[in-house]
């Protein structure tokens, strides 16, 4: 478990010390998990990410594991199989932008713009990872100019529910920010 002031924000739940430990701030370039946290993130819009996380396997399995060739062929019964779904959020909104995204993505890939999330993602950066040195939650910002261009880019692109704050909290959980706090044992390691 961290030591830092990294976990406070865990507050001593297993699922929440799992997360932080293994999957904020570390790069990924898996494109199934990254469209999953893209629509956990847009999930989470006025909950807390502990209720999302503690939900998280209800979403895998109730949203065919976030394959996007399944999700786009949703219908309307689909959408209300959903909405009565107990073990996840009942949002329409929400459960109609997951299909509006996924359609979104199958877009661009077929577009051949991009082959795939991750490289579409991870271009915004050329494929680096931002690594920031926080010493306090404090400094951390909601929003910054990279997840307001990205929110504007994915918003063009016919995403919904990727505002600069959502995107901000999705750069961080996909890895291309690192903003474990300076004294955590689970920040990154680089030579700058």
């Amino acid at each position: 478990m961290c030591n830092s002031k990294c976990s406070e924000w865990t507050k001593g739940d297993p699922i929440l010390i799992e997360y932080h430990d293994k999957r904020w701030g570390k790069p990924c370039h898996d494109d199934r998990e990254l469209f999953a946290m893209l629509c956990l993130e847009g999930m989470q819009a006025g909950l807390s990410w502990s209720t999302i996380l503690h939900k998280e396997a209800a979403f895998k399995k109730a949203f065919d594991e976030f394959d996007i060739n399944k999700i786009i062929l949703y219908t309307d019964d689909k959408v209300e199989e959903l909405m009565n779904n107990k073990d996840i959020v009942r949002n329409r909104l929400k459960i109609k932008s997951v299909i509006k995204n996924a359609t979104a993505v199958k877009k661009m890939i077929e577009s051949k713009e991009y082959k795939s999330l991750d490289e579409y993602i991870w271009h915004f950066t050329e494929g680096k990872q931002i690594i920031h040195d926080f010493k306090d939650f404090s400094e951390i910002p909601v929003q910054d100019d990279l997840s307001v261009k990205i929110s504007k880019e994915l918003k063009k692109r016919g995403f919904s529910f990727v505002g600069p704050v959502i995107i901000y909290s999705y750069l961080q959980g996909i890895g291309i920010y690192d903003d474990h706090l300076v004294d955590c044992p689970h920040k990154m390691k680089i030579n700058y």
